[in-house]
């Protein structure tokens, strides 16, 4: 099942997937070291890749060879959703008395070979036309247009999509009606935008499902849901002018068709490291801020569901079924992984990957891969298969004078695998977990026979569920509306305690019960400074509490005597916190 192809210095060939892990035999291994691209088709049934010499077509179940296009210098390669239509990418070169150069965007029917349409498409970055999931619509962008066509048929553009400068679009994924996230920079002082189109409605800004305009973007990522309700869009700065990050600046928007938009506000500032939807549609999981970065579940009204508290992480990745998130640490971090059961919010394992430069989950909802590869990382190329319990079931590294430059899993349609029931014991394992050992700290010799004092440089932030508990206000509570809560409860058992002795007590009086907070004898804190703070507040208070009275007897109050009438709760609050201290 699932079969991975891994493409390097030592050729192209097929690894079975769980459980067996052994070189596929029906796949011929292709020795060449210029395999410069592969790709699966959406359902995994076809597998195409190009050797430096030509791009051949596979069936992946009987390995048999479907096509074969004489295309030495294609790059790029990539399926259309109903398999029909195999696009391939190769660098774009003018003549030497420059003049244009030949197309070198292809579209290639799969079923008989031949070319549909060949463009000119300079730049590498999204060279790809997208196909909604049907293939009944295709569209590129053409000039700052996005041109449409329907049917695969090239030859003519069914509809174009013009604004003033459309630098990047996304079709939605699902059924029809297809809808288009279009994104125009701003210039001259007018903001950005992202507009929401439903096909082939594009006939000006009042025929827009919704609209969101900002500043500070230089670039966008539109990232749809699976329902295609909603849109997330990340907006980034290249230069941080506040000078705190070398990211830049990012900013999270929410879009959904039927007009809505929001910022989503993160507790935390720093750069957005990722942002990913849950496959269910209804949350999504980004994560942020300065090291140790946080992570947060929001719903769809933006509020927070679930913090994961802080971390070494910059990655989340939802599995196939939505019921498992893994946050990761790759790139400068140290590869720890966090996978937590979603539904619970529980933890299930921690597993350390070092040194990895690529994460994917099985289409199964069960395996990992994680691999270290090359140009990224010139040394131990290799790969790791895990289950997400936390167990290693198999490892591969290349020999060291080779280099590894990409594996992946072959994909399957939704729904092909049911989600199982998350487990929390590990499976069992032939290898050993690859949990690196600590290192020590350096210690100077002077401090090595002492005890070892253990400093932090800062406090990690433990999870915490955000869901409003049933009865209390919708909206979770602050950090310092979490003390103050706790300050009160606190306060309110004294009380309760200091009632019980009181109704102990016969001889005490109900009037001295009843007194007003200034009549209460005095108790000293042993600091004369909060005494004497103490003292003043009671003093304000007294004074607030007759204004209140000439007020109720049809005084006209001054501007500044209203104001003083305001500060009340604010006064009464440092009173509560200053008597708690004693």
């Amino acid at each position: 099942l699932f079969p991975l192809p891994v493409r390097g210095s030592e050729g192209l060939y097929m690894v079975n997937g769980p459980p067996s892990f052994t070189e596929s035999t029906a796949f011929q291994r292709d020795s060449g070291k210029n395999c410069r691209a592969v790709a699966f088709s959406k359902d995994g049934s076809l597998f195409a890749w190009c050797n430096g010499e030509k791009v051949n077509i596979v069936n992946v179940t009987s390995a048999e060879l479907l096509r074969s296009f004489d295309l030495p210098k294609a790059v790029c390669l990539e399926f259309s959703p109903k398999n029909n239509v195999l696009a391939t990418w190769q660098a774009y070169t003018t003549a030497k008395d420059g003049t244009a150069g030949v197309p070198n965007l292809q579209l290639h029917e799969v079923k008989t070979g031949k070319c549909l349409k060949s463009f000119i498409q300079k730049k590498m970055q999204n060279w790809c036309p997208c196909w909604a999931d049907d293939e009944s619509i295709c569209a590129r962008n053409v000039n700052n247009e996005v041109h449409f066509f329907e049917n695969n048929n090239f030859n003519t553009i069914a509809n174009k999509l013009h604004l003033q400068k459309v630098n990047d679009f996304v079709l939605s994924p699902g059924a029809q009606p297809t809808k288009v996230a279009v994104y125009v920079p701003g210039s001259k002082g007018a903001p950005s935008f992202v507009r929401l189109y439903q096909y082939p409605n594009f006939g000006g800004p009042q025929s827009a499902l919704a609209n969101k305009s900002f500043f500070k973007a230089d670039k966008v990522t539109m990232l749809w849901n699976k329902k295609a309700t909603a849109v997330l869009v990340i907006a980034s700065t290249e230069v941080d002018k506040t000078g705190a990050s070398y990211y830049g600046e990012q900013t999270l928007h929410y879009i959904t068709t039927n007009g809505e938009s929001a910022v989503v506000q993160l507790p935390k500032n720093g750069p957005i490291y990722d942002v990913v939807w849950n496959p269910n549609s209804v949350e999504f999981c980004a994560v942020y801020g300065f090291m140790p970065a946080k992570a947060t579940v929001f719903n769809l009204k933006c509020d927070p569901v679930f913090d994961f508290g802080t971390g070494p992480r910059n990655a989340a990745y939802y599995s196939p079924h939505g019921h498992i998130l893994v946050l990761a640490g790759f790139g400068n971090l140290r590869g720890q992984m966090e996978v937590w059961d979603v539904k619970n919010y529980k933890l299930i394992s921690k597993p350390v990957a070092s040194d990895s430069t690529y994460f994917a989950w099985c289409p199964d909802g069960e395996h990992i891969v994680t691999a270290t590869c090359a140009p990224r990382l010139r040394v131990s190329n290799g790969y790791k298969i895990w289950h997400y319990t936390g167990s290693l079931l198999h490892s591969y590294e290349v020999p060291l004078t080779e280099e590894m430059w990409q594996v992946s899993w072959q994909p399957c349609l939704d729904g092909v695998f049911p989600a199982k029931a998350v487990r929390y014991q590990a499976v069992p394992s032939e290898l050993p977990g690859a949990e690196p050992k600590p290192a020590q700290a350096y210690r100077p010799p002077a401090l090595r026979n002492k005890p070892v004092t253990s400093s932090k440089l800062h406090e990690d932030e433990p999870p915490q569920n955000m869901k409003p508990q049933s009865g209390s206000s919708d909206k979770p509570l602050s950090k310092t509306a979490l003390k103050n809560q706790r300050k009160h409860e606190a306060k309110k058992a004294a009380k309760q305690e200091a009632k019980a002795d009181a109704n102990q007590e016969s001889t005490q009086s109900l009037a001295s019960q009843n007194a007003p907070r200034s009549a209460v004898p005095a108790v000293t804190s042993g600091d004369p400074e909060v005494d004497k703070k103490i003292k003043n507040l009671k003093k304000k208070l007294k004074a607030i509490e007759q204004l209140k009275e000439q007020a109720a007897a049809g005084k006209q109050l001054e501007k500044n005597q209203l104001e003083k009438i305001q500060k009340e709760t604010a006064l009464l609050q440092e009173l509560e916190d200053l008597e708690l201290g004693l």
